[in-house]
């Protein structure tokens, strides 16, 4: 079931994108929202408080309505599976972007393309060169890649029904949330909500990362990992994209123009500055890493069955 549930949210997906929001919609962004007005008062016990009222009436709720369906009949079951997995994973929440960019610099227009990726990221990208644009696209695509589909497919197999997939998505998303931010009020508040997500996603990041090591040239991806992670400020992000950036053959991390200023980051990867090919190897690397856990888990479920 769970394998037949994974093959049609991605058809599903790719047949009628569900928009490029993904998991954390209006209603949940409102719940996370109110839970910061009532609980934040800049402690971390509060913290942990709002971390598990935001996740845990979304779990036993999905795993009581599976648990019911399966219990009707288990094709109701199998149908949950798919209508959860279809907004909490796939690709189109991102890939318009990564698309949009791929073919401005493709055009040279680079106007549009620092359009795309600030719209994306919702940062001021008026000042990056074309190596830069690609640089943070393929990064930012290889970060959301992993959250949004490997670490959601990996949590799915875990709990009963859809419950991992709404678990992985919750977390980071209130990772985004709450654990990323460094001002006053959130870095105490933040703190539960970048541990659980570094827990939850330890060995998510690491299946990503040999996933993107197969799916390219592995030597390269792991000598990156073993040698550049560490230095990335978010360890295990810093596993995915130095893996990735190995894998590809293309430097990602380093220096960055905006606001006036040059921010200098940790070099990942090796070999040759990000371009529009780059972006293009990318995708592809992404859906070759993709049909790498279709047939790991087609073989595991043959397997199974005898």
């Amino acid at each position: 079931m769970s394998l037949l549930s994974l093959i049609a949210a991605f058809v599903l997906e790719q047949i009628r994108p569900h928009g490029r929001r993904g998991f954390g919609p209006m209603w949940f962004a409102r719940y996370a929202n109110l839970l910061v007005k009532h609980y934040n008062a800049g402690e971390r016990q509060q913290g942990v408080i709002a971390w598990i009222l935001a996740v845990a009436p979304w779990l036993v709720l999905s795993m009581g309505v599976y648990f019911i369906a399966v219990e009707i009949h288990p094709a109701l079951g199998w149908i949950w599976n798919v209508v959860v997995l279809y907004f909490t994973m796939g690709f189109r929440r991102f890939s318009h972007f990564f698309t949009g960019i791929t073919e401005a610099l493709q055009a040279g227009d680079l106007a549009r393309a620092r359009d795309f990726l600030a719209e994306w990221r919702a940062e001021s990208t008026g000042e990056y060169s074309g190596s830069e644009i690609a640089k943070v696209s393929i990064e930012e695509g290889l970060v959301s890649t992993h959250r949004n589909v490997f670490g959601v497919i990996l949590w799915f197999l875990v709990l009963p029904g859809p419950a991992g997939a709404i678990f992985y998505r919750a977390a980071a998303n209130l990772y985004v949330r709450w654990g990323q931010r460094v001002d006053d009020e959130y870095r105490e508040f933040g703190h539960f909500a970048r541990r659980a997500f570094s827990i939850i996603d330890w060995i998510p990041a690491r299946a990503t990362a040999i996933t993107f090591a197969l799916a390219g040239d592995f030597e390269d991806a792991i000598e990156c990992w073993r040698s550049q992670a560490v230095a990335w400020s978010r360890a295990d992000e810093g596993i995915v994209l130095a893996s990735g950036a190995g894998a590809l053959g293309v430097r990602l991390g380093e220096t960055l123009h905006h606001h006036g200023t040059v921010s200098f980051r940790p070099e990942l990867g090796m070999g040759n500055e990000a371009d529009a090919p780059s972006m293009v190897s990318a995708a592809a690397m992404i859906w070759r890493s993709v049909l790498i856990w279709l047939v790991l888990l087609t073989l595991a479920t043959i397997m199974l069955a005898f």
